[in-house]
């Protein structure tokens, strides 16, 4: 007897699960899934970013989703693959407001894994292909306005004679991307940055400072970069680039324009945002705020004894101007991850004497194992060839759940750990501690778990191997002297600059200054899935705190990460928003509960 093809087999999984579904028999719907099953949906059934695990988890949902969602026509889209004893294939669906489209696994004839996300709202399409603008308006008409006109008026009057619906604080490249999604969707936005220039928060960080991850990874909505794009992009480049993008995409960007505090006012059901734009107090009455001032949040600044008395410069990464300054300067750069790295390199190649001070250890992979090994299958050239578009990649890796993730990265990472022995050797034999995360599943583990501890190796550590950049690794700073630091271990570095390289604490800490300490600690921490692993405390939660999905306090959401994130995770932030300024109804299944405050 001949074994079905991955195709039929996927097909008559999912004729099933459209018919258990169609007759709401959820106990039917739960057979199809094996003992060991994930399903990952974003808004489709729960109106949020959520991850079941386990069967006994799909089936509550379902109990309270199904009759709202209304699923229906799963289709298959293309070939199923067969990959060992694993089915895979793409597939699309309805809801009672929405198409969707998802990813799915098959171990023996059961569901693994199952990816569900919304595209698009059935009543509110945007207007792109069929759909776009006719732009020119044909015929005589006495009253005609022209785009620039229009343009202008719209300038005019949002945020005074019209408030906005939503209010995205933070303009650098996440509330950028998300601004052009809900532009697209015809939601009135105003995006707030105090910078002068779009584009000014990569400007003015330091000089040598370029993406460490590849251009395929790197795309914004609906403007990929162009083919000649180089695969690093310096910062400059980077800052026009969305210089550029909010013009062509037609923004209302404040620049130079500071938000003073917001409060939510319940009885209007709305925002009260104080903001100051080029010196003139202006308060804005929004629907939704977004909090997109980085997944980083505030800079972390540590605090020693005798830091006061110290008569040289002291700064965090985020502050540093470059290297140009400190030829000849002793340089101590406190931290070991991708910016002390930057840094410590630059000031290197420009004479200073630089002694970079690891405190803990650090994952290092060397940026072309990272492209070839990791992100090569997803985001390369070579992917694009093979049919792989931006948006196929992002919903491939968005299918692999949080979960099982590890297992996914460790193969890649075992990889890259025998193809550069040597060079990991090297770093070791001149002291550096190396990890690889606290499971062995490398970068982005460490990265979705705590966002730091990590370096994306461009060359740095060749000097730190060799002792170009002096290393005291292993030892913390146990007071600051007017021309030196006294660590733990009671010896002492001479210092003209002291650059902490310190990262950045939770994203809420900006909810505390913006609003208020209260609201911070309403919605809790952000990043991190309770892992229980190294600065990511359990018990865990399955997806990432508080990220582009609804929070504890209504009508706040926090939108951040790196390019690919920002890009995937935007289109459904904005979906979320819109379905609320059209009144559909978005019941939210499993908010997320607090666990941690900061």
């Amino acid at each position: 007897m001949t074994q079905p093809t991955a195709t039929a087999t996927v097909q008559t999984w999912l004729t099933n699960f459209d018919t258990a579904l169609q007759e709401k028999n959820i106990q039917q719907v739960v057979s199809l899934f094996g003992d060991e099953c994930y399903w990952r949906d974003f808004l489709t059934f729960t109106w949020n970013l959520k991850t079941c695990e386990g069967k006994d988890e799909i089936q509550t949902m379902l109990n309270a989703t199904l009759d709202n969602a209304r699923p229906a026509n799963w289709q298959l889209e293309g070939e199923a693959t067969q990959n060992g004893d694993i089915a895979e294939a793409w597939f699309t669906f309805e809801t009672a407001v929405a198409s969707g489209k998802g990813y799915l696994r098959l171990k023996e004839g059961k569901c693994w894994t199952l990816l569900t996300t919304m595209q698009s709202l059935h009543d509110f399409p945007e207007p792109r292909r069929h759909n776009r603008p006719k732009g020119a308006e044909h015929g005589a008409n006495k009253q005609r306005e022209t785009w620039l006109e229009a343009r202008q008026r719209e300038e005019a009057e949002l945020g005074y004679t019209q408030q906005p619906y939503c209010v995205v604080i933070g303009g650098g490249q996440g509330g950028i991307g998300l601004g052009a999604r809900l532009k697209q969707m015809g939601v009135p936005t105003i995006i707030i940055e105090r910078n002068e220039r779009a584009g000014d928060s990569w400007r003015n960080r330091y000089k040598s400072l370029c993406l460490h991850d590849p251009v395929w990874y790197d795309h914004l909505p609906y403007i990929p970069f162009p083919e000649h794009w180089p695969v690093f992009a310096p910062k400059d480049k980077l800052g026009d680039w969305l210089e550029m993008y909010t013009k062509v995409m037609e923004l209302n960007y404040w620049s130079s324009t500071e938000c003073q505090n917001a409060r939510f006012d319940e009885a209007a059901g709305e925002w009260v945002v104080n903001v100051k734009r080029n010196g003139e107090a202006i308060t804005l009455r929004p629907k939704q705020l977004v909090m997109a001032t980085g997944m980083s949040g505030m800079p972390n600044v540590p605090t020693f004894a005798g830091a006061e008395s110290f008569e040289g410069e002291q700064q965090h990464s985020s502050q540093h101007p470059g290297p140009d300054a400190y030829s000849g300067k002793k340089c101590v750069v406190v931290g070991s991850n991708n910016s002390a790295h930057d840094i410590a390199a630059a000031l290197w190649e420009h004479d200073a004497d630089v002694t970079m001070l690891q405190r803990s250890s650090t994952h290092i992979v060397k940026s072309d194992s990272l492209m070839e090994e990791v992100l090569g299958p997803l985001y390369s050239e070579e992917a694009v060839a093979g049919g792989v578009t931006t948006e196929k990649a992002d919903l491939m890796f968005a299918s692999i759940p949080y979960k099982v993730l590890p297992d996914f990265q460790r193969p890649a990472f075992e990889v890259i750990k025998q193809r550069d022995a040597e060079f990991y050797k090297k770093l070791e034999d001149a002291g550096f501690l190396l990890d690889f995360g606290d499971d062995d599943s490398g970068l982005f583990l460490k990265y979705l778990r705590r966002g730091s501890g990590y370096y994306i190796d461009v060359g740095a550590c060749d000097l730190v191997a060799n002792g170009d950049i002096k290393l005291r690794s292993g030892v913390g700073i146990e007071r600051i002297n007017p021309h030196s630091i006294t660590l733990t271990d009671g010896s002492e570095l001479e210092a003209d600059l002291i650059v902490y390289a310190t990262g950045y604490g939770s994203m809420n800490g900006w909810a505390a200054k913006l609003i208020s300490q209260e609201v911070a600690d309403k919605v809790g921490k952000c990043w991190g899935m309770g892992s229980d692993t190294t600065k990511d405390p359990g018990p865990w939660e399955g997806e990432l705190r508080n990220m582009w999905k609804p929070t504890q306090q209504e009508a706040l959401w926090f939108h951040g990460g790196n390019l690919h994130q920002s890009r995937h995770y935007s289109h459904y932030l904005a979906l979320q928003l819109k379905a609320r300024m059209e009144g559909l109804e978005t019941p939210v299944y499993g908010l997320q509960p607090v666990h941690h405050t900061s």
